[in-house]
């Protein structure tokens, strides 16, 4: 539970089923990007801390019940969290909305029901019978066989600025289901929304000590001591494929088992059968969508030349319209970027856009909103005339930026749709939808999308080829 300094609340580590300071007694703010404002202050772990965390969740995985709970137990149990996480879901939401700068839409919309239905989801499959009989073997000797499936261990879980509450839902939920033990690391930016979950956690009492862990700081301090400690026995991480390749290799130093989601560039493809009004509204929800900080997010726009122009006389109408504003009117389609330096990054790559010749048929700008400026505001950039070997089109921008490129032939486009490092996501718009499917089949990336964006289901898999990740998320198995 959150203590006060003044007026601002402040948070401490998550150990052992208790709340307690930092080591070493150190603490940063956390910041309203809409405002500038101090929201609260925030425990800074030391690798001390983070060595208790993981003792803590070492003894509960080795000498605690959870791991041998039975499957049905575990289940209702973790029912009984959702449901109490659910009976809360608008502190969330506002704490969500506040320390990540999303539009309060996709707080209460998106985000926290689309987490519930996750964490629904893995409460189920914890359920399961972890014997899998393998058919008799009769050859030297007869024999009965099974596979039983058991829990990894201690599980370090990395989590990103950008979904703070989905991604928590997406390490906390299936690690629990399957009876590890747990410490998770929220992201600097956004620690409130994974702080509130574990609130409501501990509160219900339903958790042993030690099977759920939160320690806040820096990731370069804190991180590294999770995927090379011996104690530790899966690293989990979400964000970008820079820090997943660094935690790749420290991880391997106890061969450690990884899983990364990292970043992306994905393409969507709108063939010259498509709808337009839906294809446009799709494309700009697509790339706009928590503007365009989302790893999967459909930043290169491929448009046959066939339609380029009734397309793209759509698209920058329908652009035009888009409000950006604080997240907390209900009108709002765009809030501001996570912060300051992400910001300014986005302004060097629109610089760098004009450089290398793109052209601006929407030019993102700070806007001149007094409300807005104290604010990481800036409106939504579409890029024409871009080729596909440009760095905008290339590299991870995370911000608003949209780069349209122009395609003769359907061949053509999967070509410069698979240039790329990256491989998480996809997206390709038709009406033919046996057409589509052709074309999806033929793109390289983990989830690809037909007239639809960004819906991700608890059913399937969640995870990139090439850089853009190792292993997979959500699913059955």
């Amino acid at each position: 539970m959150p203590t006060q300094n003044g007026e601002l609340p402040i948070f401490n580590l998550y150990i052992n089923g208790q709340w307690r300071p930092p080591v070493a007694e150190q603490y940063r703010a956390t910041y309203d990007p809409a405002t500038g404002e101090a929201l609260a202050y925030i425990a800074q772990a030391d690798i001390e801390d983070t060595r208790l965390a993981i003792q803590a969740a070492r003894s509960a995985f080795d000498d605690g019940y959870w791991p041998s709970l039975p499957p049905g137990e575990r289940s209702r149990l973790l029912h009984e969290l959702v449901d109490a996480i659910e009976a809360r879901q608008g502190e969330i939401a506002d704490a969500e909305m506040r320390d990540g700068g999303c539009t309060w839409r996709k707080a209460n919309l998106m985000d926290i029901p689309v987490g519930l239905i996750h964490f629904r989801h893995m409460a189920k499959l914890a359920n399961f019978e972890p014997l899998e009989p393998v058919p008799q073997i009769a050859f030297p000797s007869l024999s009965y066989n099974y596979v039983r499936r058991e829990p990894i261990g201690v599980c370090g879980q990395v989590i990103p600025w950008n979904f703070p509450f989905l991604m928590a839902i997406w390490k906390i939920a299936p690690a629990l289901a399957a009876g590890n033990t747990v410490i998770l690391k929220p992201a600097t930016f956004t620690p409130l929304s994974a702080l509130k979950l574990v609130e409501i956690i501990h509160d219900t009492g339903l958790l042993p000590p030690g099977v759920l862990n939160l320690v806040t700081g820096p990731g370069q301090v804190v991180g590294p001591e999770l995927c090379t400690n011996p104690q530790v026995d899966k690293i989990a991480f979400t964000g970008s494929t820079e820090v997943g390749r660094e935690i790749m290799q420290q991880a391997s130093s106890t061969i450690k088992k990884v899983t990364l989601e990292l970043g992306g560039k994905s393409p969507n493809i709108i063939l010259e059968d498509a709808d337009l009004d839906i294809a446009v509204d799709g494309s700009l929800w697509a790339v706009f969508m928590h503007n365009g900080q989302a790893c999967e997010s459909g930043t290169r726009l491929f448009v046959p030349s066939s339609i380029y122009d009734p397309f793209m006389d759509r698209l920058l109408d329908r652009a035009t319209r888009l409000k950006v504003g604080l997240p907390s009117d209900g009108a709002t389609d765009l809030g501001p970027v996570i912060s300051a330096g992400q910001l300014a990054s986005v302004e060097r790559y629109i610089e760098l856009g004009l450089e290398e010749g793109a052209t601006p048929l929407m030019l993102g700008v700070r806007p001149s909103d007094p409300e807005l400026a104290h604010g990481n505001f800036i409106t939504p950039t579409i890029f024409a005339d871009v080729d596909n070997r440009m760095r905008i089109a290339q590299e991870e921008i995370f911000g608003p930026v949209l780069c349209v490129i122009r395609y003769d032939s359907v061949e053509e486009a999967i070509r410069m749709a698979n240039d790329t490092i990256y491989g998480l996501a996809a997206g390709v718009w038709s009406t033919d939808v046996e057409r589509a499917i052709s074309v999806a089949n033929r793109l390289r990336a983990g989830t690809i999308w037909i007239n639809d964006y960004h819906l991700i289901s608890a059913e399937a898999p969640f995870g990139g080829y090439k850089q853009s990740g190792i292993g997979r998320e959500l699913g059955t198995r």
